[in-house]
């Protein structure tokens, strides 16, 4: 197979659905494509309806392109990532990877256009963010969840507004900012650089005031983004944790025991924001953004300090902390459901605490007049208590008559 004929392939599967996200390439199964959460067969001529292991082999050796590199992380460690450039169609974050001996392939698709805050209709937090002079920004969630979308869309903001110098380190390079108010620069592991450590260590020395580290992956990642945040940058990271106390507790089980109440203080100094966000199945298709969005305050550096306790919770910070833009994933789903862009179904599967949605999911219905219960017929016994017996009622006014007497 030759490169033309790859790319026609990947040209094929794009055109299944305006709202692909992924193309996959499985041994045993068809080309498929990824539209909306939802796995999609992609007719081929002529038909093909089971991908052969030569096939997917083949398919990998095209896009890795004979790159040393990658090659010896398939075959050493299993996978390898890249980039891979439909010219004048799409870009492409690819990783391939071994399963039973034989070779899958998914490409996600890269959006060529830079998000932005609005365009995304992010929560009002997102623009704060890209008004922060220093400190850790984290956005978290898991794969496929948008993390990277939202962070671009915070760069471009601090593009259009501070003329700063902002280095990029990436698995790879996904969106490419052009230059406005700001300078990039982009790197790219592999290519510019190999590990996200060695990435941050050399960006201290290009003098930036933004570092964006693609995921923190190790201890040594995010110890040396903490020192870079405590020497006056603006480090933006991301993680692959469902909520902001996972995100605390992940980045502190990085570290030994002994190092913890040094890494909780340099921890509470340093944290800015932490935005999780989940993709849910929107009413009438498509897909949309949830959040919980937790900043900083005296309470939040406490429970950092000093770990959760009753009544110092995280979750009880944030709720406490909506006049500050904070919100918990229950009260964002429950706006949305009150929006009427996700189904109540929808609502209470992916509820933190299914209590909380459902009481917010009855008021929301209570406003609109709807029936909160399917319990129907509902009367008060207004003779509850009383005794019905004639006979009984007279041997009991009976007997009071006799002691009174």
């Amino acid at each position: 197979m030759r490169k033309q004929e790859c790319d026609y392939i990947l040209n094929r599967m794009l055109e299944v659905d305006r709202n692909v996200s992924d193309l996959n390439m499985t041994v045993g199964k068809p080309f498929q494509v990824e539209s909306s959460g939802i796995l999609k067969k992609v007719e081929m001529d002529p038909p093909l309806d089971e991908l052969t292991p030569f096939q997917t082999e083949i398919m990998a050796l095209n896009l890795i392109n004979k790159d040393r590199r990658l090659t010896e992380n398939l075959l050493r460690e299993g996978s390898c990532d890249l980039s891979y450039e439909l010219p004048g169609k799409a870009r492409f974050r690819v990783n391939i990877f071994s399963q039973q001996r034989k070779y899958s392939v998914v490409l996600r698709k890269l959006e060529t256009r830079i998000p932005t805050c609005s365009g995304l209709d992010l929560p009002e937090p997102f623009v704060k963010m890209a008004k922060e002079k220093n400190g850790i920004i984290l956005v978290t969630g898991a794969t496929g969840s948008g993390k990277s979308t939202s962070l671009a869309a915070v760069l471009d903001a601090i593009n259009e507004s501070h003329p700063v110098h902002i280095v990029t380190l990436e698995d790879p390079v996904e969106f490419q900012h052009s230059h406005k108010k700001a300078t990039f620069n982009q790197r790219e592991m592999g290519t510019d650089f190999d590990t996200f450590a060695s990435g941050i260590r050399a960006a201290l020395r290009q003098a930036p005031k933004v570092i964006m580290v693609g995921e923190m992956r190790d201890r040594e990642t995010v110890e040396i983004a903490m020192s870079a945040a405590e020497t006056g940058h603006l480090v933006l990271s991301t993680l692959h944790t469902v909520d902001a106390g996972q995100t605390i507790n992940r980045v502190l089980g990085m570290f030994n025991t002994e190092e913890e109440n040094q890494i909780r203080i340099r921890l509470a100094d340093t944290i800015r924001w932490i935005a999780c966000q989940r993709l849910l199945p929107k009413t009438g298709g498509g897909r949309v953004a949830a959040f919980e969005i937790m900043g900083t305050n005296l309470r939040v550096k406490d429970s950092i300090l000093n770990g959760e306790s009753e009544g110092k919770t995280f979750y009880e910070i944030i709720q406490a902390g909506s006049a500050f833009g904070m919100v918990t994933f229950d009260n964002y789903i429950v706006k949305l459901f009150g929006q009427g862009q996700i189904s109540e179904e929808t609502a209470m599967a992916y509820a933190s605490r299914k209590a909380v949605v459902g009481r917010g999911i009855d008021m929301v219905k209570s406003g609109r007049g709807e029936a909160t219960t399917d319990i129907e017929h509902l009367e008060v016994d207004t003779q509850y208590g009383r005794n019905t017996n004639p006979s009984e009622n007279r041997f009991f006014t009976k007997s009071s008559n006799l002691m009174s007497s």
